[in-house]
């Protein structure tokens, strides 16, 4: 168990989702104490199910109330409570945030309260009032850090930082030569406003070329461990509000993440590279600098993408293309593939 729930009644888990209801011979003083997958969840727990590949799971389930759709409703087990939703998933994260709110952002590792003094803080350093600096930290002068922020052992907030309000900066987390709006998440690890990789290149060595922009990360954006973003060379790399990046991804200098934008675990965005609002960029995708990916797009797990990407379009391969045209080809050469083996052509292995 991460760690003990907040139980919630049935009702006011229906209540805070605009869901509906049916109690389907449960007990209206019904308590919810944990959570669980449809196929393992217990007595007292909260599913869902969304997906009717699951649905195999639903008649045996255990849990005391599952999340679904109008249309899987009949099929919700005597005495298990249905909570209707339009998005069960989505109401699901919702009823969760009340069950586990610790669970929201890293937590304290010493959960001592105010200021360590085994924390380095700079004299001219501007710290708001309730804000938790743990054992180790380091904040430099001129840094600001806003109220309700936490900063974990080993985290470094260089000179002239300022860090918004009810952040968490992780364990080991270094930022510098940065500017953090409010409700931002760092994760241990992840290194913020370090060199940006550049360097003017000649058969006589590699000139290094001084980098000084800043990053500015906006509201509510989530980065994951061990994920980096330099900053800019000339100007700033900017991540827009509500973006959520996975752990383990590149943010070049200079580039341009818009609003509510999905990164996926060992993407790499190169600098100067511009990504619109709401873009998916999925898991070990590459794209490269001075390119422009449009409001909506999506880029496919492991591509290349070396050239704009139109709004709303979705891409994959390498190079990418469109997805649908990737699908057909693929589709054509396992065929062609397929043929040769009956005809003895190809490799049996």
């Amino acid at each position: 168990m991460f760690i003990v729930p907040q139980t919630q009644s049935i009702q006011e888990a229906a209540s805070a989702c605009g869901a509906e209801l049916h109690l389907n011979g449960a007990s209206a003083s019904l308590e919810l104490s944990g959570a669980g997958p449809i196929e393992s969840a217990q007595n007292g727990d909260l599913s869902f199910i969304e997906n009717p590949k699951y649905l195999k799971f639903l008649k045996d389930t255990s849990a005391s109330a599952v999340l679904c759709l109008d249309k899987f409703r009949d099929q919700v087990p005597v005495g298990v409570a249905a909570i209707v939703h339009s998005k069960p998933y989505e109401a699901y994260a919702q009823i969760l945030a009340l069950l586990y709110p610790t669970a929201m952002r890293p937590l304290p590792v010493t959960g001592i309260p105010g200021i360590s003094d085994q924390a380095s803080i700079h004299p001219d350093a501007n710290i708001e009032e309730d804000v938790m600096i743990e054992a180790g930290a380091v904040v430099g002068p001129n840094a600001s850090i806003g109220s309700g922020t936490v900063l974990l052992p080993g985290s470094v907030i260089g000179q002239e930082v300022q860090i918004g309000r009810n952040c968490a900066i992780g364990a080991n987390a270094t930022i510098v030569h940065a500017l953090l709006g409010d409700n931002v998440i760092i994760h241990n690890g992840v290194q913020i406003g370090q060199d940006g990789f550049g360097f003017a290149m000649g058969p006589g060595g590699h000139k290094k070329i001084p980098q000084i922009g800043r990053v500015i990360i906006q509201d509510h954006v989530e980065i994951g461990a061990n994920s980096t973003v330099d900053r800019g060379a000339n100007r700033d790399t900017v991540i827009g509000e509500g973006t959520k990046i996975d752990n383990l991804v590149q943010i070049g200098h200079n580039a341009t993440i818009g609003r509510n934008c999905v990164i996926v675990g060992l993407a790499g965005i190169s600098g100067s590279a511009t990504l619109g609002d709401f873009v998916v960029v999925a898991g070990q995708a590459g794209i490269v600098g001075h390119t422009t990916i449009g409001h909506g797009a999506q880029v496919g797990g492991g591509s290349g993408v070396h050239g704009d990407v139109a709004p709303g379009e979705r891409v994959m391969g390498y190079p990418a293309i469109k997805a649908s045209t990737w699908m057909r080809q693929a589709a054509k050469i396992m065929l062609a593939d397929k043929k040769d083996r009956k005809k003895g052509k190809g490799n049996n292995d």
